[in-house]
């Protein structure tokens, strides 16, 4: 079993990326909150979601909400998956770090300037991140 040190190493990015999450959600009320008030957007646009009159400014925080819920949750079941088998190897934990960070360097990028390019390039990083740490851990438990 992992060591009381290693369980909270290997949590420590799943709340992060929790938070971050969360960080998110606050800011989509925000802007649809903001954008309500200052009339530019009725609260009729988000009855069936969101309508095509939704300025991106409003939407891109819940698109990227919607991004924050899809592929990390193979990270939280990663997670999940070596504490339970005791694989909490510095190396697994440093790479839930930089998933981490990467996931939070795409919302960044998302939620302001938005170059397509350079989100791309922080995505297919942190896929790269997940990936590495799935392998490591089907190597470590398939092999034992």
């Amino acid at each position: 079993m992992p060591t009381p040190h290693s369980t909270a190493s290997l949590f420590a990015p799943a709340f992060a990326l929790a938070a971050w999450t969360f960080c998110i959600l606050v800011l989509i009320a925000f802007r649809r909150l903001q954008a309500g008030f200052n009339g530019t957007i009725s609260p009729r646009e988000y009855a069936l979601g969101e309508s095509g009159r939704v300025t991106a400014t409003v939407s891109l925080p819940n698109r990227n909400y919607m991004n924050l819920l899809e592929l990390p949750l193979l990270f939280y079941v990663a997670v999940l998956l070596a504490h339970a088998t005791a694989n909490a190897t510095p190396l697994l934990i440093g790479l839930a770090w930089a998933y981490v960070a990467l996931r939070i360097v795409h919302s960044l990028i998302h939620i302001t300037y938005n170059h397509v390019l350079h989100r791309f390039l922080a995505f297919a990083a942190s896929n790269f991140v997940l990936l590495g740490m799935w392998a490591l851990l089907a190597r470590a438990i398939l092999l034992s």
